[in-house]
């Protein structure tokens, strides 16, 4: 599936489905991740996933998980209405999604997001993901575990406590680290292949998930 992660387009009027806030810690995060403090976040081990075997032949030992990982910042930053991203780590730019729904928002508005309405979210096949903020403030992200049927009602949003940074399991399906200021920058190590598959709100299911700030 082909998509344009600048330019999504979003019917007016579309419907939106509210993710639960809860803390994150060590018992919240099980399944999803886990917490990662600043003193281990620069070498934090990330799960490097084996390639899969395409036939009864099994892969070898010792090959199949040897591309390692890349690591940059990962700016995330609100323009008006608009929540967007760049991951220097895989050199990708994003219009993750709105304050409003989208044919609201406005990209000179000067009000404070209170919430951000998701188009779209993904896991990584290959290895897990971890973001670290760079100014140490806290922040929300929205997760679900590992399975291709997930729906909208299986997203919980995690509120990360200042200090610390996150690190997500493969497979578990994540989208934006939403800061709660109008830029942060995160450290970003994945997976060097960086296998990625998609949910697509609004074509799969009519709505865009909606996750609140408190």
């Amino acid at each position: 599936m082909k998509i344009d992660y600048k330019n999504p387009q979003i019917p007016p009027g579309i419907k939106t489905v509210k993710v639960p806030l809860v803390q994150a810690t060590e018992t919240s995060l099980k399944g999803f991740g886990q917490l990662v403090s600043k003193e281990e976040y620069q070498h934090f081990p990330i799960e490097i996933v084996r390639w899969p075997a395409s036939g009864w032949r099994k892969i070898d030992e010792g090959t199949g998980d040897e591309a390692g990982t890349v690591s940059g910042d990962f700016e995330f930053y609100w323009e008006g209405d608009f929540f967007k991203g760049k991951n220097h780590a895989v050199g990708s730019e994003y219009l993750f999604g709105w304050s409003k729904l989208p044919e609201m928002a406005d990209a000179a508005s000067t009000e404070k997001p209170k919430e951000v309405l998701l188009w779209h979210a993904n896991y990584h096949p290959d290895g897990g993901q971890l973001f670290f903020p760079l100014d140490g403030k806290p922040f929300i992200t929205a997760l679900a575990l590992p399975g291709d049927g997930a729906r909208p009602e299986d997203f919980v949003a995690f509120r990360v406590t200042g200090g610390m940074g996150l690190y997500i399991h493969p497979n578990v399906w994540h989208e934006a680290i939403v800061p709660l200021e109008k830029k942060a920058v995160f450290y970003d190590e994945q997976g060097a292949i960086h296998a990625r598959v998609s949910i697509h709100f609004p074509n799969e299911f009519g709505v865009l998930l909606r996750v609140p700030f408190e």
